[in-house]
């Protein structure tokens, strides 16, 4: 007969035999050899051989197991009073005259309890301990990266340091406020804590509701933007401070309204700047770079505009009277797609200006000097060329419906065609 008997102890001793069973004691083992209800098994082996009736089955297990067997039960718990009624495989239970105990049983609730521990996680980030449990990094955001690193624990890959910390590699003082949001879903933040940093963290994670609060928490906290436009005190400091040879750039600047009269403003780069309703006259604006800038309703009367570049600028209803577009060393002025519409550009001198489909409606160009201009798809409708000198001016293609042309200083057969 072959025995596989277990101790207080949980030892295995096992004799070959033409019949195996299992006997295991139903006591469970102590530190001191005594009985506890709450106490642990552990289990060894040993071979034994065993003939004859229970009462010697019960004599091998006492002596063997260093027990004093009194019953003898099967897998169930059953009570075994007749050795006939063992059958090969059986696994037997030995005890004292203690009631029945299920080992297995026993083993689960331990696992349990195991599993209730190692539900507690710490993290290491950036060197800084955090205690908190899988449940709070799975369950707020289960398709956060948190989720995925700790909702399984054969996923638990992640390396950890000497004192069993999973270590992650973020900054501690942005990972607190992510934590905390995870344990009770509000977004708590200490005063001076860079929101920043916290919705980085937060995206990096993947917690999604988070960064929406975030983004919009950033947003409010920012100053309002301020549109008011640059005063002519800020803007001379600006000059004063700007080498001569340096290129100033006020590219896309709003000079709105500002006044700007009789300042040296060469050269300056005020492309796509506003310059609406902004005094100009009398300013030195030689070569600079007004392309594709608002300058409605701007005042430049008797300012020098030699070469300058007014590519596709809006000076609709601007005041230019009296403005020298005429540069002696031939450099012309550009002012090609220009909306010139209702300009006031009455006795300025204009020889071999770009004005090349720009738009001249109802503008007034009365006594200009248009000498060698560039007019070729210009609408002039209803514009008042009286007195201009259009010698050698190309008008080919322009619009001059409308257009008034008394007292010209060269007739118009005498400059190009108009088509």
């Amino acid at each position: 007969m072959l025995l596989n008997l277990l101790s207080s102890s949980r030892r295995w001793f096992v004799a070959p035999d033409s019949r195996i069973f299992s006997l295991v004691s139903a006591i469970p083992g102590t530190s001191q050899g005594e009985s506890s209800p709450h106490s642990t098994v552990k289990s060894t082996s040993l071979v034994v051989a065993v003939y004859g009736a229970l009462s010697d089955l019960l004599s091998v297990a006492s002596s063997k197991l260093s027990i004093k067997a009194a019953h003898l039960y099967n897998g169930k718990g059953g009570l075994i009073d007749d050795i006939a009624l063992i059958r090969d495989d059986d696994v037997l239970y030995v005890s004292e005259g203690e009631p029945f105990i299920d080992p297995e049983a026993d083993e689960k609730d331990i696992d349990e309890k195991s599993a209730m521990c190692t539900d507690w996680i710490t993290l290491n980030v950036g060197g800084q301990y955090f205690t908190t449990t899988r449940s709070t990094l799975v369950n707020k955001e289960p398709e956060s990266m948190l989720a995925h690193m700790f909702r399984d624990k054969s996923a638990w890959g992640n390396k950890k340091d000497h004192q069993g910390g999973f270590l992650i590699d973020r900054s501690p003082e942005y990972f607190m406020p992510i934590l905390n949001y995870l344990r009770h879903g509000q977004l708590i933040v200490n005063k001076g804590l860079n929101l920043l940093g916290v919705l980085e963290e937060a995206k990096f994670f993947g917690i999604d509701s988070l960064i929406e609060q975030l983004e919009q928490l950033i947003k409010n906290s920012l100053p309002a933007e301020d549109h008011s436009p640059i005063s002519r005190k800020e803007f001379v400091r600006f000059l004063l401070a700007t080498p001569t040879k340096s290129e100033l750039r006020c590219q896309g600047l709003n000079f709105r309204g500002t006044d700007l009269s009789r300042l040296d403003l060469r050269y300056i780069n005020f492309k796509m700047a506003n310059l609406s309703n902004c005094n100009l006259s009398h300013a030195n604006l030689c070569s600079s770079n007004l392309e594709r800038a608002d300058l409605s309703g701007a005042i430049l009367d008797g300012a020098n505009l030699q070469g300058v570049k007014m590519l596709c600028s809006n000076a609709e209803g601007a005041s230019l009277k009296g403005c020298n577009f005429e540069d002696p060393s031939g450099l012309k002025a550009n002012l090609e797609g220009a909306n010139l519409k209702g300009v006031d550009m009455e006795g300025s001198q204009m020889t071999g200006i770009n004005l090349r489909v720009a738009t001249l409606k109802n503008a007034k160009l009365k006594n200009c000097n248009l000498r060698g201009a560039t007019l070729a798809g210009t609408d002039l409708e209803n514009c008042d060329l009286s007195g201009c000198d259009l010698q050698e001016a190309n008008l080919r293609g322009s619009n001059v419906k409308g257009a008034i042309f008394e007292e010209m200083l060269t007739p118009l057969h005498m400059s190009q065609s108009v088509r």
